[in-house]
């Protein structure tokens, strides 16, 4: 179907003229005379066949047709500058929004950031808030989240493993001789994954013990416990492995177990084709 598209430039001129009550005033935001601006707002009654304002000494009165008329065309060129903006901003510095959970930003991705930004310095990331805390937000570019790799309308990458081992502070670690020895330790547990000691328990071939010991929401918080001699968390990779590394926590044995699920870059399709998600997709997979 052919779209009957009205004269623009008088359209906007009868936009301006009636938001801004002044046809001079309309001039000056669309930097031309007021003459122009009433020959362009005359011209564009006459292609319409219908008068927009009834025109007094003093002042400007929309008729009914210039008001039904303007609200609508100020929402299509709010909409259009709003367009040529997003258009624009394409060749203008880049924006990164990553959604990932609280506990995978601090522990792994933040400390990471640093070399991120040194190799692609014109990106601007934001971290937003996301993963097991929050749905997928069209706002972001990508998120990061745990799970099975199957999230509707989004495409999923596995990333990173999520292993399963025992963490503690080394002053507790030396006196853990076997894992039988958990039994009458104090076993920090995460609220929202409460099978993760039954799982890696299983591998070890010990029973499970009775619960006991703070429970916290987030892997992040039962992790500083272990640091602080709290107890015993179940550490999951990759948060585990700076603290391992920096000798602020010891994993007291060799087995790990996979939790089931992997970590995920998540993204809308649409997204493939945008150089800042490029980047950060590219320097994600060359960590790993």
């Amino acid at each position: 179907m052919t779209r009957k598209i009205p004269f623009l430039n008088g359209a906007r001129a009868f936009e301006v003229t009636a938001r801004l009550g002044s046809i001079k005033r309309a001039g000056d935001e669309l930097n031309v005379t007021p003459a122009a601006v009433s020959r362009m707002v005359r011209l564009l009654e006459e292609r319409l066949g219908v008068s927009l304002f009834q025109r007094t000494a003093n002042r400007l009165v929309l008729t009914p047709a210039g008001k039904a008329y303007q609200p609508g065309l100020t929402q299509i060129f709010d909409a259009l500058a709003n367009l040529t903006e997003q258009v624009t901003s394409l060749s203008k510095r880049q924006v990164l929004t990553v959604g990932v959970g609280p506990t995978f930003a601090t522990k792994w991705l933040i400390p990471r950031l640093g070399d991120f930004q040194k190799a692609v310095p014109e990106i601007d990331v934001h971290i937003a808030t996301g993963g097991v805390a929050a749905p997928f937000s069209d706002d972001w570019t990508c998120g990061i989240t745990l799970g099975d790799g199957n999230w509707p309308e989004l495409k999923s990458e596995a990333i990173v493993a999520a292993d399963l081992t025992p963490v503690c502070a080394p002053s507790i670690g030396k006196k853990l001789k076997t894992a039988a020895g958990l039994k009458k330790a104090s076993l920090l547990r995460v609220s929202h994954s409460p099978d993760d000691w039954k799982l890696w328990l299983k591998a070890a071939g010990v029973s499970a013990p009775a619960a006991k010991g703070p429970e916290f929401d987030f892997y992040g918080q039962a992790q500083q416990a272990a640091v602080d001699g709290l107890g015993i968390a179940m550490g999951i990779r990759p948060y585990i492995d700076d603290d391992l590394a920096a000798g602020r926590l010891v994993a007291p044995f060799d087995i790990s177990v996979p939790k089931g699920v992997r970590w995920h870059l998540l993204y809308k399709p649409h997204r493939t084709e945008e150089p800042a998600f490029q980047a950060f997709r590219a320097w994600l997979i060359g960590l790993n």
